[in-house]
């Protein structure tokens, strides 16, 4: 069964890649059930670590009825073998090009990102927002004041342990 929301998620997302048939032959044979699609045609994507992205999104879901699409990739593994989770924020495509910030990746043009189907559960990768199928991303103007505002929670929060 293929909940609607899912299916226009789908059809969004299929809408970026060179090919969608062939995107969707990759999410139906993929034993991890991913699919790779290009930044930078509907969507770049800016990626931080889990330890400010966990905290940034729920800054957003305080501030936005609906933020874009996010993304979760627990299965990183780092040089030392432990797991660095990241979270990857959807924003307008042109954005990675421009964005200036510590510690935050900018995937745009000539990127290519891991893509979940929608509503799957998956090696690794996740969606803890699912895309809404109508474009919905996150202004890159709100998401920059979310992070501030969760860095400053994080660093109080510090500040409380020590």
């Amino acid at each position: 069964m293929v909940i609607s929301g899912t299916k226009t998620a789908v059809e969004w997302l299929v809408s970026a890649a060179p090919d969608p048939q062939a995107c969707r032959r990759e999410w139906e044979r993929s034993p991890l059930g991913v699919a790779l699609l290009p930044a930078g045609r509907r969507w770049d994507v800016l990626i931080m670590p889990g330890e400010l992205g966990r905290p940034t999104l729920d800054v957003l879901r305080l501030l936005l009825a609906r933020p874009g699409p996010v993304l979760a990739d627990d299965g990183a593994a780092g040089r030392s073998g432990t797991s660095m989770p990241r979270l990857g924020f959807f924003v307008p495509a042109g954005t990675a090009s421009r964005w200036l910030a510590t510690g935050v990746r900018g995937a745009g043009r000539g990127s290519w990102i891991v893509v979940p189907y929608p509503g799957r559960v998956t090696g690794g990768v996740r969606w803890l927002v699912l895309p809404d199928g109508e474009g919905t991303l996150t202004d890159p103007a709100v998401l920059e004041l979310a992070m501030h505002e969760a860095a400053a929670r994080v660093l109080a929060k510090e500040g409380r342990k020590s």
